[in-house]
């Protein structure tokens, strides 16, 4: 279940980004999870949105700042600032548009190739409600989800479905890599000194990090 306090108060902040191709309910799926709202008017994001929620992890308090931006070609350029510091994300596809699902190769590859190996990644079905129109059988989504060692969800962004459990199931992922890590490298989150840095992603950004203050109450 969900739990919210104080905006600043939380343990860890991850960064999440939303990748796929343009339509797919990336802003929809942004807008659902963390302000719980639907717009039925579908416009482009231009450049980067990010919003953020924070949820309970077990016993802390993970605040999760969801990056999205626009499928279409002409922004690719901003690949390697969008990806930096990633420790999950969600790879979505329309399953009433078969396209939208072929390419979800070429995005993943694209992900691969700019963050680090441990990434937490979600091949997420959207727009579910929609079953008289499925093009994308579940059967090949998981097939490729589970060839490619990702998990995999059905959500609709309309009806609210599996929305929540997708969001917290890659935040409680990427929980339990950040607290593998601390564990390998002979940390324990109960002795992390503060202002430590767990820093998931390999990346010189901060922004996967345990808070300033620590880990722990």
């Amino acid at each position: 279940m969900a739990a919210y306090r104080a905006d600043d108060d939380y343990d860890y902040l991850f960064k999440v980004v939303l990748i796929g191709d343009s339509g797919v309910g990336k802003s929809n799926l942004l807008s659902r999870f963390t302000r719980n709202e639907f717009s039925l008017e579908s416009k482009s994001t231009i450049g980067v949105e990010f919003a953020t929620r924070s949820i309970r992890v077990e016993d802390k308090i993970v605040k999760a700042q969801i990056w999205d931006t626009a499928g279409q070609e002409r922004y690719r350029a901003i690949t390697s600032a969008y990806y930096r510091g990633a420790v999950g994300a969600l790879l979505i596809y329309d399953v009433t548009r078969h396209v939208t699902f072929e390419n979800v190769q070429r995005w993943l590859k694209e992900l691969r190739d700019h963050t680090d190996s441990s990434i937490v990644i979600m091949l997420v079905g959207n727009k579910a409600d929609l079953q008289h129109l499925f093009a994308v059988s579940t059967d090949d989504a998981k097939d490729f989800a589970e060839r490619e060692h990702t998990f995999f969800m059905k959500t609709s962004a309309l009806d609210s479905t599996n929305v929540e459990d997708a969001f917290t199931e890659v935040l409680t992922q990427i929980y339990h890599v950040v607290s593998r890590k601390a564990l390998e490298g002979g940390d324990d989150c109960r002795v992390l000194p503060k202002g430590q840095t767990i820093n998931v992603g390999g990346s010189r950004d901060d922004v996967s990090a345990v808070k300033k203050d620590g880990c722990c109450t």
